[in-house]
């Protein structure tokens, strides 16, 4: 392995690549051990490049965002980590916007607001880069007053550029996508989103800001803010009738502590890292969360995020 990890070295820009990297800062739950190896790729180009020889040389890999729906190993992750920095963009006067895969939403949502684009102006305030958004079909609760219907990323979405996992590269629309709650295609195979285009159309700059501001205030109010107390977002899937944060609630559990992880007082889907927080102390509260609401109520929690590494 470590001669393929000399071969893939020397494949990927120097530059953009360091060993033994810690993955920790790179997530939003601040928890992770080190990266044999740590690739930023710059373009969608790069991105291709660095997958593409990995798979040759039979080097595990995994494409890194914001980090965000994800907990990292402490023992870190036995290969290449490939924190995707593609994030270049274009706007078209018909209301299509090119993006690459990784530009954070955050950072392109003012930049169509500011051009009189809407539809991803729902999104304001979710951590994420635009390839994850598609992998995870982003979601958010419509405006006020209702707050009722799920707006999806799908809604916008046109097509995507994709490494499918065959190595070919190719454009397919959202038949292909397979996009659902929480999910895509890319759940199901090693298809890398290397750019998006979306659809969107006219609206109203004010009104855009209205609803930005609304949804902010909306999410800090019933979220834990990342800056002081770190988290994935939410723990466990969606429970058709019921909500696995209610159950959590009604077990009593808001505010348990496991080591450095605590079920959040703000939201019982929420676990957050108090400072110190290890991955062996998030997987034991999840096991203790499920035990207790199949115990109380008769149904196994099953986990929203993504277990990536060595743990």
């Amino acid at each position: 392995m470590i001669d393929a990890y000399a071969k893939l070295a020397a494949r990927l820009n120097e530059s953009q690549l360091s060993h033994d990297e810690l993955l920790s800062p790179y997530t939003t739950f601040r928890i992770g051990g080190p990266a044999d190896l740590f690739y930023r790729p710059e373009t969608a180009h790069d991105l291709a490049s660095a997958v593409s020889a990995a798979r040759e040389l039979g080097v595990s890999w995994f494409v890194l965002g914001l980090g965000a729906n994800i907990l990292i190993g402490d023992k870190g992750f036995r290969g290449l980590v490939i924190r995707n920095q593609a994030s270049h963009f274009q706007f078209f006067d018909d209301g299509r916007l090119w993006v690459e895969s990784g530009c954070i939403v955050a950072d392109i949502i003012p930049e169509a607001v500011e051009r009189g684009w809407s539809g991803l102006e729902h999104y304001v305030g979710i951590p994420s880069t635009m390839g994850g958004a598609v992998w995870q079909n982003l979601h958010f609760l419509e405006p006020e007053p209702e707050r009722k219907r799920t707006m999806f990323i799908a809604d916008v979405f046109e097509s995507c550029e994709l490494l499918t996992e065959e190595g070919e590269q190719r454009t397919v629309d959202k038949n292909y996508m397979e996009f659902g709650y929480d999910t895509s295609i890319l759940h199901k195979r090693r298809d890398v989103a290397l750019a998006v285009t979306f659809r969107l159309e006219r609206g109203d700059t004010a009104a855009m800001h209205r609803i930005m501001q609304e949804n902010l205030s909306w999410r800090g109010a019933r979220h834990p803010w990342l800056q002081f107390h770190p988290s994935a977002g939410s723990i466990f899937k969606k429970i058709e009738g019921m909500g696995a944060g209610r159950l959590i609630d009604q077990c009593g559990l808001k505010g348990h502590r496991n080591g450095g992880a605590q079920i959040s007082h703000i939201h019982a889907n929420i676990m957050v890292n108090l400072g110190k927080a290890t991955a062996r102390d998030v997987r034991d509260l999840i096991t203790m969360a499920q035990d207790t609401v199949e115990a109380k109520f008769g149904v196994r929690l099953e986990p929203e995020i993504g277990f990536v590494g060595e743990f």
